[in-house]
């Protein structure tokens, strides 16, 4: 029995001197926790790994934007014109404040920002606007489109869902493949409905709609039976469907926003609206346009 723990002894003492061994030439802890997984210098100074830069940039140095009359600020200064101007994306006018100049300054926003925008347009216009657009290398684009695919003379007109998506994917795509580092901001389409009932209380603007603004869904803006609530709902529900490809289809790129319906979520009041037509944005409405728009694109997250 004496031998026999001598031996043991023995055994174990070898086992203390591998395990003492193997910590002092390694330097490492055997037994795990406790370690530091970071790496040394030859001074013994940790050294950490630089992080890497964010996907997007809170501050691109130019801006081009497409879309429709809203962003060409249509009927904000005259009657049935454009006012680029006072464009919530591109605008000069120091009353709206609009995005070029929050981002780049007056004298930034006037050299390096560009609105290819067009009134009437549809999202099947934005991929050639998209291909003007990415011959400035733009660092950031912004989109605001999809108001006159529902905007139609009926119901049965509005652009489909499924071609809605195949144009706004082209239109990504042809700024992703032109310039795959360029950042993208979308807005959200507004809220049809909301302006309607906005606006119908406004004698003028009721004439004005007359004259064939918005017709799927200002049309006869006095009727209230059931199948007109019914047609004003199916524009809607179109517009939602919009909305929802907008927010898909960008999601599926990192360098692009979506601004979450803020745009479609805003009240349009009567301060926000022209006075000329009820429908479109008045200056006040474009530096709300920009405001949204300046919350999104400098926001740490999306």
């Amino acid at each position: 029995m004496r031998k026999r723990g001598h031996r043991v002894r023995a055994v174990v003492a070898g086992m203390t001197a591998v395990v003492t061994a193997a910590v002092l030439t390694t330097g490492c802890d055997v037994f795990g926790g406790g370690g530091s997984s970071g790496t040394k210098d030859s001074q013994g100074a940790s050294r950490r790994q630089p992080k890497p830069a964010p996907v997007w940039d809170r501050s691109p140095d130019s801006i081009a934007a497409v879309g429709d009359s809203i962003t060409r600020g249509f009927d904000a200064c005259t009657v049935f014109s454009d006012c680029p101007e006072v464009s919530w994306a591109t605008g000069s006018d120091a009353r709206v404040d609009s995005l070029a100049v929050r981002l780049l300054g007056v004298t930034g926003a006037a050299e390096r920002s560009w609105n290819y925008a067009v009134t009437g347009a549809r999202m099947a216009d934005v991929p050639d606007q998209m291909a003007q657009a990415v011959t400035r290398g733009p660092e950031l684009v912004t989109v605001m489109a999809g108001a006159n695919d529902a905007c139609r003379g009926s119901v049965r007109a509005m652009t489909s869902v499924a071609g809605f998506r195949e144009d706004f994917e082209k239109a990504l795509g042809t700024v992703r493949t032109a310039l795959p580092k360029t950042q993208v901001y979308v807005a959200s389409v507004p809220n049809l409905k909301r302006l309607w009932a906005e606006g119908r209380t406004d004698p003028l603007g009721r004439q004005v709609w007359k004259l064939g603004i918005c017709p799927s869904m200002l049309g006869a803006s006095d009727d209230l039976s059931e199948a007109a609530e019914r047609r004003r709902e199916k524009v809607q529900r179109r517009v939602e469907a919009y909305n929802a490809v907008l927010k898909e289809v960008c999601a599926k790129d990192r360098r692009c926003r979506f601004d979450g319906n803020a745009v479609f979520d805003f009240r349009f009041g009567t301060e926000q609206l022209s006075h000329w037509d009820w429908f479109h944005p008045s200056r006040n409405g474009q530096a709300r346009l920009a405001e949204i728009a300046y919350r999104t694109v400098t926001a740490v997250r999306p």
